[in-house]
């Protein structure tokens, strides 16, 4: 049980970084990485902790019990505690992928899961890519002109109150993907080790400056600015917002995230007259890396699942049956 928690902790809010801090990260690269840390894990520790009060030792929010998860599991398949390993090599190789579906869906037993996470995420993935791209293109010129020269302190405290909102909001929707593995009520003792280990493992995220993953967020255009980095975190604020409220559906945050950069993109680019021929690469490597790593992680999850297994089956056996 702990093995399987302490490989999701750090594996989780790695992956997850990119969404979360990574424009957080880049925009604050002049920082002492102490510093950051401490922001960000004050805020986590925060977070749980309200959780861990107000709901009798539960620190996902009552998420896991709202997603059928009311009880820990018993026993663990091999490809449970396998997971989060999948996932932190996952992560080396700079594959954004989705944490809720690779951690948590190895332990669901509500049926249809498969079809409606893969469904929602693709579904998010298309809305913050063309609402990125409609923002870009038609205000980039009012942006410029905002952004001219050096950024003021204002500027500062808002993007790190919401890149702080953000950061709530993750802990909020994905703190199940890593208590899956624990009791679901937590004792003192248990809740100490619990946010231990998870503030400990963002200090690491931090020291390394985002690890490999962060590479996804650099490489894109104007992220260094603390501007354009606020204006992307309180868009993809938004999104996540209205994607709560149309139903309670795990989806992957990872993919709406890179569906915002990739919009945000071609909409930037097209906007000034440049070159499309490096955007498209970007936005083709990192639909081949966020395939790759759903690919993966669908493999893991059904090996792990005699549910999804055959929801898996029964799906190939409809689709062969139409084509048939």
């Amino acid at each position: 049980m702990w093995i399987g928690f302490c490989l999701a902790a750090y594996s989780a809010v790695a992956n997850d970084s990119i969404q979360t801090i990574g424009t957080f990260i880049s925009s604050n690269a002049d920082k002492k990485w102490w510093v950051l840390w401490l922001f960000i894990g004050t805020i986590f520790l925060a977070t749980v902790t309200v959780s861990w009060v107000l709901y009798d030792g539960d620190v996902s929010f009552q998420r896991l019990a709202s997603k059928g998860f009311s009880q820990a599991p018993a026993s663990f398949h091999f490809l449970q505690i396998s997971a989060p390993i999948f996932l932190l090599v996952i992560t080396k190789l700079r594959m954004p992928v989705s944490t809720t579906f690779l951690l948590l869906s190895s332990f669901t037993t509500a049926s249809g899961a498969l079809t409606e996470v893969l469904t929602k995420s693709i579904m998010g993935y298309f809305l913050a890519f063309i609402v990125a791209f409609m923002i870009w293109i038609l205000l980039d010129k009012i942006m410029k002109t905002w952004f001219h020269g050096k950024a003021g302190t204002h500027w500062i405290i808002f993007q790190w109150v919401t890149s702080g909102v953000l950061w709530t909001f993750w802990i909020v929707q994905d703190a199940a993907n890593i208590a899956v593995f624990l009791p679901r009520s937590l004792n003192i003792q248990q809740f100490l080790a619990f946010s231990l280990v998870i503030f400990l493992g963002q200090g690491l995220i931090f020291y390394l400056k985002g690890d490999k993953i962060q590479k996804v967020v650099n490489e894109k255009s104007e992220v260094s600015d603390v501007r354009p980095a606020t204006i992307i975190d309180l868009v993809y604020v938004l999104i996540l917002i209205l994607f709560t409220y149309v139903n309670t559906v795990p989806m992957s945050t990872t993919w709406v995230f890179i569906g915002l950069l990739g919009g945000r993109e071609l909409g930037l680019k097209l906007r000034r007259g440049e070159t499309l021929t490096k955007t498209w690469k970007l936005i083709g490597k990192d639909i081949y890396y966020a395939l790759l790593g759903l690919i993966i992680s669908i493999i893991v999850a059904v090996s792990a699942n005699d549910l999804l297994r055959s929801e898996l089956a029964g799906l190939i056996k409809s689709l062969t049956d139409k084509l048939i």
